[in-house]
């Protein structure tokens, strides 16, 4: 099965969700028939994902009235609730609430040549049981400004690119200070970043602006006749760091905080070491990395290590929540203001492959 594709016709975000939701409807209601599985795998009973959701729902509304308002259009069209739609939302925010734990995890490489625009790769690692969750989605948020992002369906963005020239790369981190307190969904910050930023300052004060429970790490790029620019924004309830690229314009990024002060509360360390090995592997193919070409770029992301695998293939032997997968890997081409996407892992990447969105 490939992924959908929609492109969205409503400015009005209720009016926007609900022809989402009535487009895609059984495509939301299996994604979320798979979350409630792998919550309930994970630990978590029906009762607490209810009022896990609805208090994701809640710091929405707060924090960003038109993506909750996005929401419960969703729900209208797709026939579920609005807080079974917040749960796909905030499913972030829900595992790190049961302390869920796994192997897996994506990859990102930001490359800023000297000249010419940035060149960008990751993998993107979940669930094999939801391998059919993803969803290409075109829309426009305000008159003018469109943004393409790759999600998961009844998700309001993942990993995109804006006309204005700022792309995101998205990787999910785990912190000490991680909590059941459910905050902004994660998902929603990349949205209201792809929505209202131009710039990495301006991503970054988005960022900052939002009450989270869970960790994440957004990497913005951006593209414009001033030039190009980067950053890793890691996002934790402890704080949010910006990480600048190296001096040679290399910003690579796995599952682990790169700031000293957030590294101190690193979950990973213990949970997912294999996330420093991938790390290790992305700066040992830096010249690959920085190739003009996607398919390149993809390659050199090809590591299948026992322990710690870039391109990641399931395990069937192991339990629903531990099975991991490479479902896509993903570049932006920020000039155009869209993405370049595959459908599966760096060992199946062909120039034929790659799909512009």
């Amino acid at each position: 099965m490939t992924f959908p594709a929609f492109s969205s016709s409503q400015i009005d975000p209720r009016a926007r969700g609900r022809e989402l939701g009535t487009h895609l409807r059984d495509r939301i209601a299996a994604n979320y028939a798979g979350y409630t599985d792998l919550f309930a795998v994970a630990g978590a009973t029906p009762e607490q994902v209810r009022a896990w959701a609805e208090r994701a729902l809640d710091a929405s509304a707060g924090w960003a009235p038109g993506l909750a308002e996005e929401m419960a259009g969703i729900a209208a069209g797709s026939g579920l609730e609005p807080w079974q739609v917040a749960a796909v939302n905030a499913r972030t925010e829900i595992l790190a609430a049961i302390d869920a734990t796994g192997r897996g995890e994506c990859s990102t490489s930001v490359v800023l040549p000297e000249s010419g625009p940035p060149r960008t790769v990751q993998t993107w690692d979940w669930h094999d049981h939801l391998r059919d969750a993803p969803m290409l989605w075109e829309l426009e948020p305000r008159p003018g400004h469109v943004v393409r992002t790759f999600t998961e369906a009844g998700a309001l963005a993942k990993i995109g690119a804006a006309t204005s020239g700022l792309g995101v790369h998205f990787n999910i981190l785990r912190h000490d200070s991680d909590n059941a307190g459910i905050g902004v969904p994660v998902h929603l910050i990349a949205r209201r970043i792809l929505d209202e930023a131009a710039t990495v300052a301006e991503a970054a004060e988005i960022a900052r602006s939002a009450r989270v429970s869970a960790s994440t790490v957004i990497t913005v790029v951006t593209a414009s006749d001033e030039g190009n620019d980067a950053a890793s924004i890691e996002i934790s309830p402890a704080g949010v760091a910006v990480i600048p690229p190296e001096p040679d314009g290399v910003l690579l990024h796995c599952n682990h905080f790169h700031d000293a002060a957030l590294a101190a509360g690193e979950r990973h360390a213990t949970d997912r070491p294999g996330t420093y090995d991938r790390l290790r592997h992305l700066r040992e193919h830096v010249e690959e990395l920085s190739d003009p070409g996607q398919n390149a770029r993809a390659r050199a992301m090809l590591s299948h290590a026992p322990d710690a695998p870039v391109c990641a293939h399931p395990d069937l032997a192991q339990p629903l929540n531990q099975r991991w997968e490479t479902i896509a890997t993903i570049g932006l081409d920020l000039p155009a203001g869209r993405l370049r996407v595959h459908q599966g892992g760096p060992c199946r990447v062909a120039e034929a492959t790659w799909r512009t969105f």
